[in-house]
This record gives structure tokens, sequence and C-alpha cells, in this order.
């Protein structure tokens, strides 16, 4: 699956932009602050039906503006060109469509465009909470099996509906507390079972890609960590019942799982250095891609990458060049304010290509932007 052209109206600071591109390789060059970041947002829209920054939709639209519309032609592995579109007007719900028909449920498109994006926020992944790292495993999960969003969202109702039991003045009713416990346990040992099958697979393909970047200069590990470990998940639910009521939520469940990042076989967080934890994340990501590609229905995924050379040194900058250079890898989006590192990968490459320049959202091909 690709990309082969986006028309963007009244996102972000890209007022309004049709553009064309190649299945293979399209960077796009400008200053911080121009909208390159934007173009690549819009993108990972079409695909996951929200931004990647913003989950507000009426925070995405351009200001003084009262709607946007992202449309996007692509090619699937047979050669079929397939339409996805998504509009909203300033006080009404959102539309997505494929092929002209909308979606009852957005959950349903989640998937059919397999996406990757790296960019400079993903630092939040070591330098956040557990959420954050919940997220990654749950973004690529629900790519590729839909029943994983289905226990997710039951799993997050469950929580909800027993937090707003444990909020309560009065004594809350204890038959309604074992529902909401059930569904909990339930959906969350099915979320655990899943993201342990993830994670046994996942890491190996992870430390290979970072020992290609780094050089095998140093060692890495990523481990999962769940209260599903502890035993059966209703009985650790359950346990701290009293104390989850004086603090008016719960203390235990999926909703706390975790993943223990490490290098040298020390919290990342505490010793890594900048380039260290930008590699890191980047490995993290590449490995996501790595596990779509097999697994997301064939479909090689898309890959955005924004702003991913800075703070590295010129080695790992090489070797990143040389890995995204590879024919694994399909589609790419890649943003840089440096032209050269761009040049070395389009030199390194032989295959199809496009620039771009980027200034205050406007988006035209490099050559179409020398000649003005």
């Amino acid at each position: 699956m690709f990309l082969r052209r986006i028309s963007i109206i009244n996102y972000k600071n890209i007022r309004e932009a049709t553009l064309d591109f190649s299945p293979k390789m399209n960077c796009f060059i400008g200053h911080n602050g121009e909208g390159k970041t934007n173009l690549l947002d819009a993108v990972y829209y079409l695909s996951f039906c929200r931004s990647a920054f913003n989950p507000v939709d009426s925070q995405v639209m351009t200001h003084g503006e009262d709607f946007f519309v992202i449309d996007g032609l692509y090619e699937n592995e047979a050669g079929e060109v397939e339409q996805v579109y998504c509009g909203m007007k300033r006080g009404t719900k959102k539309h997505f469509k494929l092929n002209k028909k909308e979606y009852k449920r957005l959950s349903m498109h989640i998937g059919h465009v397999p996406l990757i994006f790296v960019s400079p926020s993903d630092t939040t992944l070591v330098e956040g909470g557990g959420e954050e790292r919940r997220k990654l495993m749950d973004i690529v999960i629900s790519q590729y099996d839909h029943s994983y969003i289905e226990a997710l969202n039951a799993c997050n109702k469950a929580l909800q509906q027993r937090n707003a039991l444990l909020k309560m003045d009065d004594e809350p009713d204890p038959s309604l507390m074992d529902i909401w416990e059930e569904e909990m346990a339930r959906s969350g040992e099915v979320l655990h079972a899943k993201r342990t099958a993830f994670i046994d697979e996942f890491v190996p393909v992870f430390q290979e890609i970072y020992d290609r970047i780094s050089g095998r200069k140093e060692q890495v590990s990523l481990r999962y960590v769940s209260h599903c470990q502890r035993g059966p998940l209703l009985d650790v639910i359950r346990r701290d019942r009293m104390k989850d009521r004086a603090v008016g939520y719960s203390l235990h469940g999926v909703h706390r799982d975790d993943l223990e990042m490490l290098v040298g076989g020390y919290p990342l967080r505490r010793e890594a250095s900048q380039g260290q934890t930008k590699t890191f994340v980047l490995a993290l990501k590449l490995a996501q891609f790595d596990f779509l590609r097999r697994t997301a229905s064939n479909t090689t995924p898309l890959l955005l990458l924004d702003d991913i050379f800075d703070k590295l040194d010129a080695q790992r900058v090489e070797q990143i060049v040389r890995l995204v250079s590879e024919q694994q890898f399909g589609q790419i989006f890649i943003t840089d304010t440096n032209r050269d590192h761009l040049d070395k990968i389009l030199q390194n490459s032989g295959f199809d290509y496009k620039l771009f320049s980027v200034t205050e959202g406007e988006v035209k091909p490099k050559e179409e932007a020398d000649n003005v």
C-alpha cells in the first residue's frame, strides 16, 4: 500500500495543498515551524482517524477556519486505487470514509493503512509515564488484531465504571463492583496474553536493529511488566479493594502495565545519553515497522520519519541511512532541515524519490520552489 496523492484543506498551518508522491521516498525540506511535521501528521490522520499530537479534532483546523478536509488516494498491492476521506465542520462530528462509504465505527479503519511515525516527541516513551509505553503496544497490535481493540475498549469502560463506583460518597453496590471487576479481569487477561506474545516476538527484532544503528556499542533490553504476572487478575484487582476505595481509583490492572527499558543493564531514563535515547526510540519504531510488515495483512506499512537525525553522531546517521535504504521498506516520508542528510539517503538508495520544499505551510515540489 502506498499513498499516491493527498489533498489537504485547513489542516493546522496548511491551508491548501495537493501533492503527488513517489511510491518510495518523499523528502520534505524546510526550517523548523514551517509545517513539515503538520504534513506528516495529515498522512498519519488518514491511517488512525486522529492527529498524532492532538486528540481534539477541532484544534487541528487552521486558525479562523470552520472546517478541514484530508483526502488520500492509495494504491494497494493488487494495483487497485482506494480513497480515504476525512472531513469535519466545526461543532459537528467528523466523517471518515473509505471509497465514499462512511465507517460505522472508526476502529474498523485502524490497520487498513498500516503506518509507523517516528518523531522527536517519541522521547516521551522514555521520559514519560507508563501510559506512553502501553500506547506503543496498543498502536502496533491494534493494526493487525481487531479483537485487541475490542478487548481494550471493554477494559477501559470497565475501569471507568469501577473508578466511578470507588469515588462515590456512599458505599457502592457490591454486585455492581463485582461485575466491573470481572470485566476488567476478563478483558485484561486477553490484553495481557496478546501483549506478551507481541513483546516475545518484538524484542529480538528491536535488539538487532539497535545493534545495527549503534555499531553494537551497548546492550539494550526491554521487559514487559504486568499485574497479571502476580496471579489471576481478578484476585489481584480485588485484593486491595479497600485501598482503592480510599484513594478513589483502581491501583491494579493492565492499565498499569509498563515496559522496562534498559541500556547496559541500567534504566535508560537514568543512564542514557541523548544519542542513546534517540537510538533506542528509533530502534523501537523501526522494529514496530518490521513487525507490522510481517503481520498486517501482508501490507508494507508507510514509514514517516520526522527530524530523526538531530543529536545523533555521524556513525549512527550513516547506519540509519543504510537501514532505510534497504528494499524491505516501502513508501517513506522523511523531513529534515538539513538537505545533506537527505542527499546521502538518496545517493545510496538508487530508487525513485521526490523532494518538496515547505515554507509557512506551503508545500511545493523542490524544482518548482527553486524557480519561484
